[in-house]
C-alpha cells in the first residue's frame, strides 16, 4: 500500500517563497516516479513538476519552470517542491502523487496511481 501526504501549504503574498513537502511510503517500486499537481477552483488539475527514482530526471510545466524546483530524498521518503517569486495565479491545492515508470517523468495525470489529500496554497496580490 502506497501512501503519500503532502504538508507545507499556506497564505503567502506575491512574490514570497514556499516550501512543500511530501512524505511518501509503501513499495518503492510504485514510487518509482513522483509528481506536483495542482488543481485551481474551476480547473482542471494540471501537472506542474515531476522527478524520477534517481533524480537526474526532471519535468516542469512551463508556469513552473525557472520558479519552481522539485526534488526528493530517497532516504527520508520525501519529495519537496519549492516555490519562489510565486504569483496570484499559483493559488491552488497542491498534489503530490506517485508512480510505477521508470526512467522518464510523464506529465499526464493516469500515469500516477497514488495521490494525497493536497495542500492549499494561496498567494495574495
Amino acid at each position: 500500500q502506497v501512501q503519500v501526504a503532502e504538508s507545507g501549504g499556506g497564505l503567502v503574498q506575491a512574490g514570497d517563497s514556499l516550501r512543500l513537502s511530501c512524505a511518501a511510503s509503501g513499495p518503492s517500486f510504485y514510487r518509482n516516479v513522483m509528481g506536483w499537481f495542482r488543481q485551481a477552483p474551476g480547473q482542471e488539475r494540471e501537472f506542474v513538476a515531476g522527478i524520477n527514482w534517481s533524480g537526474a530526471t526532471t519535468e516542469y510545466a512551463s508556469t513552473a519552470k525557472d520558479r519552481f524546483t522539485v526534488s526528493r530524498d530517497n532516504a527520508k521518503n520525501t519529495i519537496d517542491l519549492q516555490m519562489n517569486s510565486l504569483e496570484p495565479e499559483d493559488t491552488a491545492v497542491y498534489y503530490c502523487a506517485a508512480g510505477e515508470l521508470m526512467g522518464w517523468v510523464p506529465t499526464q495525470r493516469d500515469r500516477y496511481h497514488y495521490w494525497g489529500q493536497g495542500t492549499q496554497v494561496t498567494v495574495a496580490s
